[in-house]
């Protein structure tokens, strides 16, 4: 379990994720057909290559999809129960085939739950960054997590 209890989530801690990504051609193609979405900004090159980008840009949703993948080794692998949602999802640049991601997480806020012992809400904020640190895209998540086991909280 590489991921991290309710309890060892502080408020305005960030973690810089150690794993980046380049986001090929073929992962944009095959994402746009998994989700059946025909836009052809993102599966064309010679449609793209008349718009305003002169490329075709990879869709929004794997970028958003790979900035928080990066962050789940790192945060809630093995201690998450589920999302509870994600708001203000941005993507204040566009991402191109070829460009390699890194992402920043910061902790929003982390409580206990009221009403399920043993659990707890993390809200998170995710920044992905292009190679020239760029930031390509931002999300705030909020999940709900496990607590530390009492067995290991006492030894």
């Amino acid at each position: 379990m590489a991921g991290l209890w309710l309890e060892e989530f502080d408020e305005g801690q960030v973690i810089h994720h150690a794993i980046t990504r380049t986001v090929t051609e073929a992962d944009n193609m095959l994402f746009s057909a998994q989700t059946m979405n025909p836009q052809p900004l993102h599966i064309d090159r010679h449609f793209a290559a008349g718009t305003e980008w002169g490329e075709p840009l990879v869709n929004s949703l794997l970028t958003l999809g790979i900035m928080i993948g990066i962050s789940v080794h790192e945060t809630t692998l093995g201690t998450t129960i589920g999302n509870l949602g994600m708001t203000d999802v941005k993507f204040p640049a566009p991402v191109f085939h070829g460009d390699s991601l890194r992402v920043e997480t910061e902790i929003v806020s982390a409580r206990a739950s009221r009403s399920r012992p043993g659990q707890g809400i993390v809200e998170f904020e995710h920044r992905a960054y292009k190679q020239d640190d760029t930031l390509v895209a931002s999300c705030r998540r909020a999940a709900l997590l496990r607590a530390r086991p009492e067995a290991e909280a006492t030894t």
